[in-house]
């Protein structure tokens, strides 16, 4: 008996290993695929300051290498010019308690402490979790930049390519290429018109136009039944009151 009790420990033991194995692996293994992604914070994001020409900071990635070319091309040529620096930062989700905006000034100030290294700069930020964009600008900015037309650029022209389809890289080209002439002095060329597109002509019926058609239909044919049964009930009804 003695010898059996040994055979049965020796072999439950390896039994409970395996399982307890298994468990830990299966915790870790939530664990790794239900830990949130890491929000940004101000802290994370490289330091920059006035006269760096540092034009984009993608921590979202969600530019192209083509777009970051063309985008830094852009403001490079802006800076040299007219002395206005314009910069584009994106983060994938924002840390907890920032707004895109309160995120957005945070990093204007510490990047630029100062009124004067704020005076010639625009920060532009976008959270690509909720498409959400920020702005801030220096003293010399605002003359030209007027909060009607800088709310106009974030909440129009970038966050149009964004409503047909989360396209980013066109968002950020059509910012930069409306900035560049009103930071130059030029007239603003305004929002881009959307062009509405009427409906076609359906050639099938809706899920709702469907419904209501077999209801109809439904009632008709019920109602061709109560006819074809009544009538010639009512009928011999009458034949038989006549005879």
């Amino acid at each position: 008996m003695s010898h059996i009790r040994s055979y049965l420990v020796g072999l439950v033991s390896p039994l409970k290993h395996r399982l307890l194995l298994s468990l830990v692996t299966i915790a870790l293994s939530i664990g790794i695929f239900v830990l949130p992604a890491q929000a940004t914070a101000v802290y994370e994001i490289p330091v920059v300051s006035a006269g760096i020409p540092t034009w984009i900071i993608d921590k979202a990635d969600v530019m192209s290498l083509s777009t970051k070319g063309t985008v830094r091309g852009t403001l490079e040529q802006l800076a040299k010019q007219t002395g206005k620096e314009v910069r584009f930062v994106t983060v994938h989700r924002l840390d907890y308690g920032d707004t895109i905006q309160t995120f957005t000034d945070k990093l204007f100030k510490k990047w630029f402490p100062t009124a004067e290294e704020q005076a010639n700069q625009t920060l532009i930020t976008l959270d690509n979790v909720t498409n959400t964009i920020g702005i801030r600008t220096g003293s010399e900015i605002e003359p030209l930049l007027t909060p009607a037309i800088a709310t106009s650029i974030i909440t129009e022209t970038m966050q149009a390519p964004l409503r047909s389809g989360n396209k980013y890289n066109q968002a950020f080209i059509d910012g930069a290429n409306r900035l560049v002439p009103v930071l130059s002095g030029q007239p603003d060329p305004g929002p881009p018109v959307i062009i509405s597109t009427p409906e076609v002509g359906r050639t099938y019926l809706k899920a709702e136009e469907t419904e209501a058609n077999r209801t109809n239909f439904l009632v008709i044919v019920i109602g061709l039944l109560i006819i074809a049964t009544v009538i010639p009930m009512a009928t011999w009804w009458w034949y038989q009151n006549q005879s």
